[in-house]
C-alpha cells in the first residue's frame, strides 16, 4: 500500500502593517463633526479681523458673543434633533409664541409674571410633545409636520395679539409682580474688565456642554446617534425609537421657551411676528457644525460653533460698513464656504484612514 500523501501546511497570512490599522491624531481630529466647523470659523475671524476694525474690540466681540447665543441657545437641541433623523421647522415661531404666551396671559390675568412663565413653558413642552407624537404615529415627515406647526404658530401669533391688544406687539410688563426677579434669571448681565457680557451667553456654553456630555457619555446619547442612523435596527435593539423622537421635540420646545423668556424680559415686550426665518439658522448653524441631513452624524459643539459663525458673519458685516441690502447675500456666501470647507475636510479625512 502506498503511504498516504501529508497534508502540506497553508502557509502563514502575511503580517499586516500595524500603521494600516492606525489613524494619525490628526487624521482622527478632522473626522471630528465639529473640524470643519472650527476652519471655517477660524477663517471667518480673520476674515472680518481684517476688514472690518471695529470687530478688534472686546466690546464688539461681547456682541458677536450675545447675537451667537441666542441662535446657539436653539441651535444646540436643533442640532440633536437632527442627530436623531427629525428637523423642526417651527422652531423660530415657538420661541415667540413661548414669549407671548407669557407675556399676555400674565397681562390680561394681572397675575404674577411666573405664572405667565410656567404657563408658556407648559405650551412648549405640549407643542413639542404634538410635533413629535404627530410624526412617530403617522410616520409623516417631520418636514411637513412641523412646516405645518409653523404656520399654524404663525397665523395664531399675529391674529391673537391683535384680538387681544389691537395692536402687533404684546404690552409691556414692566410693571407687573415677579418681573424683576424674572429679568435677572432669564436676561441679566455682568461686567468682565469693563465689557458688559449677557448670561445668556453663559447659558448657551452651560447648555452645549451638558448637551455634549449627553451624546458622548450617556446612554440617551447612543440611543439618538442609532435612532438617527436606523431606527429599525435601532427599535430591534431595544431601543425606545418612538420616545426619544418625542423626548427630542421636546427639548427643542424647552430651549424655544427658554429663548423666548430671554427675548421677553430683555425688551419687556415681543412682536407677534418675531422669529420667521430662524428656523433656517437654526438648522443652518447645526448643518455647518457637522450634522447630516440624514441623521445620525454630528455633535453639539459643533452646532455652537456654527452658532458662533453665524454671530460673527452677522455683526462682522454691521462693523465693516457693507451695503445691509447685500447682508443675506453674504451670509449665504460665507455660509456656503464654510459647508464646503467642512465637507472637504471631512472627506479628506475619510481617505486618509
Amino acid at each position: 500500500m502506498t503511504q498516504a500523501a501529508q497534508p502540506v501546511a497553508a502557509p502563514p497570512p502575511p503580517a499586516l502593517d500595524e500603521r494600516m490599522g492606525r489613524r494619525s491624531g490628526l487624521a482622527r481630529l478632522f473626522a471630528r463633526p465639529e473640524a470643519g466647523a472650527v476652519a471655517g470659523a477660524i477663517v471667518i475671524y480673520i476674515f472680518f479681523f481684517a476688514v472690518a476694525p471695529p470687530f478688534r474690540y472686546a466690546d464688539s466681540f461681547a456682541s458677536v458673543l450675545y447675537v451667537t447665543s441666542t441662535y446657539g441657545l436653539m441651535a444646540t437641541p436643533v442640532a440633536l434633533l437632527m442627530i436623531g433623523g427629525e428637523f423642526d421647522l417651527s422652531a423660530g415661531v415657538a420661541v415667540t409664541s413661548s414669549a407671548l404666551t407669557a407675556s399676555l396671559f400674565s397681562y390680561e390675568f394681572t397675575t404674577n409674571v411666573w405664572i405667565g412663565v410656567l404657563v408658556a413653558l407648559a405650551e412648549a413642552l405640549l407643542i413639542g410633545f404634538l410635533n413629535g407624537w404627530i410624526v412617530v404615529k403617522t410616520g409623516i415627515p417631520s418636514f411637513l409636520v412641523t412646516l405645518g406647526t409653523f404656520f399654524m404658530l404663525q397665523g395664531l401669533n399675529i391674529a391673537l395679539t391683535q384680538t387681544i391688544t389691537n395692536q402687533v406687539s404684546s404690552p409691556d410688563i414692566s410693571t407687573l409682580q415677579g418681573y424683576s426677579s424674572a429679568q435677572k434669571v432669564f436676561s441679566a448681565s455682568f461686567t468682565i474688565a469693563g465689557v458688559n457680557v449677557r448670561t445668556s451667553v453663559l447659558y448657551w456654553i452651560a447648555f452645549f456642554l451638558i448637551a455634549t456630555w449627553i451624546l458622548l457619555r450617556t446612554r440617551v446619547g447612543n440611543w439618538i446617534f442609532s435612532v438617527g442612523g436606523s431606527p429599525a435596527s435601532a427599535r430591534a435593539a431595544g431601543v425606545p425609537v418612538a420616545r426619544m423622537k418625542i423626548s427630542l421635540f421636546m427639548a427643542v420646545g424647552l430651549m424655544g421657551w427658554f429663548t423666548g423668556m430671554h427675548t421677553l424680559f430683555l425688551f419687556d415686550t415681543i412682536q407677534a411676528g418675531q422669529g420667521i426665518g430662524n428656523e433656517f439658522v437654526y438648522i443652518i448653524a447645526a448643518v455647518v457644525g457637522g450634522c447630516l441631513l440624514t441623521g445620525g452624524y454630528g455633535s453639539a459643539v459643533g452646532a455652537a460653533i456654527g452658532a458662533l459663525i453665524f454671530g460673527m458673519v452677522n455683526q462682522g458685516i454691521v462693523y465693516a460698513g457693507w451695503n445691509p441690502d447685500w447682508f443675506q447675500f453674504f451670509v449665504g456666501l460665507l455660509l456656503l464656504g464654510a459647508i464646503l470647507l467642512n465637507t472637504f475636510i471631512r472627506r479628506r479625512a475619510e481617505a486618509r484612514i
